[in-house]
């Protein structure tokens, strides 16, 4: 980990993201509470949530890396793609229908969350093209 700017912006946009998650308006606490989300019901929890997802992402890029490099080039390309699709998905999902109504900082902390996972698998795919080893 020589340089460290990376960690600390994925750090930050943790914590938005989390913040963003546990502050639905009105119509979207409604939702949370039917629902049942309770993951992301107050800040600790969501913050958790994403923390836990993120890490996890980062542990399996960190894990694939480790393999040989036309290896982890084919998974990592995969997962980012998969998460690219998911980052769509949840693009188009929150713009319309009744999520719509959510309000505007918790579609965006929903559409972030996919993102940090292009933003970490997207990263795995350069460290693996240019042959980067971890040093965690």
């Amino acid at each position: 980990m020589r340089n460290p700017f990376f960690y600390i912006l994925l750090l930050v946009l943790v914590v938005v993201d989390g913040w963003l998650l546990s502050h639905p308006n009105l119509i979207g606490q409604a939702g949370v509470f039917f629902f049942e989300y309770d993951y992301i019901a107050t800040f600790p929890k969501a913050l958790g949530t994403v923390a836990i997802v993120v890490g996890v992402t980062l542990l399996v890029s960190w894990g694939v890396r480790r393999l040989s490099q036309a290896v982890a080039l084919g998974i990592l390309v995969a997962l980012l793609a998969a998460s690219a699709y998911y980052l769509f998905q949840s693009f188009t999902q929150y713009n319309t229908g009744v999520y719509k109504l959510t309000g505007a900082g918790f579609r965006a902390g929903a559409i972030l969350l996919p993102g940090l996972l292009v933003l970490v698998f997207g990263k795995g795919v350069w460290d693996a093209v240019t042959n980067k080893r971890s040093q965690v």
